[in-house]
């Protein structure tokens, strides 16, 4: 094989792969992973304030990925190789998580619901009965990096949901049910792993991501548009 030959061919193709990577629509999850950056940078000295804050402006008024990197192309954090992040194991770790459910959801010919802004316990344990139970992580605050969710499912179903930045894991059964869980990777070294474990007698479990939705402090993302507005009417 001459190498020399196909070497312009494999160039040309990664330049066209980063060419359309660059012209994707930014994701506010993009927008915040280059504003962590942007802090980053101001932390070390690498940017004065007034700099900072003309970046920031700049990326959260962005549109694509390619004018996201335009404000960190200088800076050391966007060249950094992290590697890919190891799977996460089927199990959580002994210890981690108590045998004693730190919440319990119950739904006995009813329906339950736990979902917007709330904090996710270590251990949860979901009980349908004839009844329906949505447990919606989505939008959750995980204060715990590993989160177990029991789900028992008689003649009822049982839905999990959570972030598409999250790992997911299902390690449950079905005794003519169905019992389904989607699994996923997140490419975060220090994202939260959901296990789901649990039985559906003649009933229903899945769990699986919410398209779209993300881990992120949202809190911090609303300060950020609140100070853009500040600048702006001063």
């Amino acid at each position: 094989m001459d190498l020399q030959k196909h070497a312009p061919v494999q160039d040309a193709a990664a330049r066209s792969t980063a060419t359309r990577t660059s012209e994707l629509r930014a994701s506010d999850a993009d927008r915040d992973r280059v504003a962590d950056m942007l802090r980053e940078a101001l932390a070390e000295g690498r940017l004065t304030a007034d700099e900072h804050a003309e970046r920031v402006e700049g990326v959260l008024a962005a549109k694509t990925v390619g004018e996201l990197d335009v404000f960190v192309r200088d800076l050391p954090a966007a060249h950094r190789d992290r590697g890919p992040a190891a799977p996460a194991p089927n199990r959580p770790t002994a210890g981690a998580v108590p045998l004693e459910a730190d919440e319990n959801v119950v739904a006995v010919f009813s329906s339950a619901v736990r979902k917007g802004r709330w904090r996710a316990n270590r251990r949860i344990h979901a009980y349908a009965v004839f009844g329906s139970v949505e447990i919606d992580l989505s939008e959750a605050v995980f204060e715990y990096q590993q989160v177990v969710i029991k789900a028992f499912s008689v003649f009822g179903s049982v839905e999990v949901r959570v972030p598409e930045n999250v790992s997911l894991r299902g390690t449950g059964g079905g005794v003519l049910g169905n019992f389904e869980v989607h699994t996923l990777d997140s490419s975060e070294p220090d994202a939260p792993v959901v296990y789901v474990d649990g039985w559906a007698v003649l009933g229903h479990v899945e769990a699986r991501p919410k398209r779209g939705r993300v881990v992120a402090d949202l809190l911090d993302r609303v300060h950020r548009r609140v100070e853009k507005g500040l600048r702006k009417h001063l």
